[in-house]
């Protein structure tokens, strides 16, 4: 099945078109484009690359990834803290209105969570847990096969489970699991251990102080050997454990696909992470359930909107 993807990102989107069959999918052409303040601006960018490939491609059908709050059901985008100027615009009514194209809306993570399960890491599996680990901490859950959204397309926002009293902000709660597991949730815990100690640490001052840690340096400072660095991982590691076990224990999985920053630091987060799971998840439940980092990679946006439109297309999404 030939299916078209749009991945809408507040910095970025992309359209891409491939080719879906039986547990593989080849992506035949992308392109993307810088997201303007509002949709019909940023559709504007996108329309000759729309129009061109479906020209080229018989598309079947088209698939939207979009982070939330988004209501699927009527393909409207919600509030997106980063898709300010998008509130209310009813996307899959504009592709079919625009392109003639019917389609479907699925917030990101729901959208990698199919991904994942159809052509990657989970693949095989009834029971999968998607974390995005990104520059938030949500959840896409498939459960006895099938995607699992909720009463209200609300299902699957882990990050806003509190696992300390106090700690880094994430999702307006502090001491999240978004908090303390995600891009901006591991630099502020950086450094907030940091204003702890008598000096700042060698790795923050290399970065030009507070105000400018990222993820990413930290990261590099950890593998070349600083200490500090390498006890904010650590920190992080231990919340993602406890944040995991729950998950283990209440749904079962059989396992838990991590994208983001886990797939490009799984070495400085797993050794914490295993201690702390061993430590606070049921036995039995943790033995059948594999943690693993997502084997999409940096395509996954564009594989996980092509996985809605194929979900959409045979009726596993409504």
């Amino acid at each position: 099945m030939i299916c078209m993807g749009l991945d809408i990102g507040g910095t970025k989107c992309a359209v891409s078109v491939g080719k879906t069959d039986g547990g593989a999918v080849r992506l035949f052409v992308r392109e993307e484009v810088p997201t303007r303040n509002s949709p019909q601006e940023t559709f504007a960018l996108l329309t000759p690359a729309i129009r061109a490939f479906m020209h080229d491609y018989p598309v079947a059908r088209a698939g939207i990834s979009c982070g939330g709050p988004l209501d699927s059901e009527r393909g409207v985008i919600l509030s997106p803290p980063n898709l300010r100027g998008w509130h209310g615009f009813c996307i899959t009514e504009y592709v079919r209105s625009v392109y003639g194209l019917a389609s479907r809306l699925e917030n990101d993570a729901n959208a990698c969570a199919l991904a994942e399960w159809k052509f990657g890491a989970g693949r095989g599996t009834r029971n999968m847990i998607f974390l995005t680990f990104g520059t938030g901490l949500g959840a896409g859950l498939i459960l006895d096969g099938r995607l699992y959204s909720g009463t209200n397309g609300n299902a699957g926002e882990v990050g806003h489970m509190r696992l300390e009293k106090s700690g880094p902000v994430g999702f307006g709660k502090a001491g999240s699991f978004e908090g303390f597991c995600s891009g901006g949730g591991i630099a502020a815990l950086a450094e907030r251990m940091a204003s702890k100690l008598p000096e700042m640490p060698a790795c923050i001052t290399d970065m030009g102080g507070y105000g400018n840690v990222t993820t990413k340096k930290l990261a590099q400072a950890a593998r070349a050997g600083d200490d500090f660095a390498k006890k904010v991982f650590a920190a992080s590691g231990a919340r993602l454990g406890r944040g995991l076990a729950v998950l283990v224990d209440i749904l079962n999985p059989e396992v838990i696909v991590l994208g983001g920053v886990f797939m490009r630091s799984s070495d400085l987060l797993v050794p914490a992470m295993e201690k702390t799971l061993v430590r606070e998840a049921l036995t039995e439940s943790l033995r059948v359930c594999r943690v693993l980092p997502a084997e999409l990679k940096e395509n996954i946006g564009d594989y996980a909107a092509l996985a809605v439109a194929e979900s959409y297309a045979q009726g596993d999404i409504q």
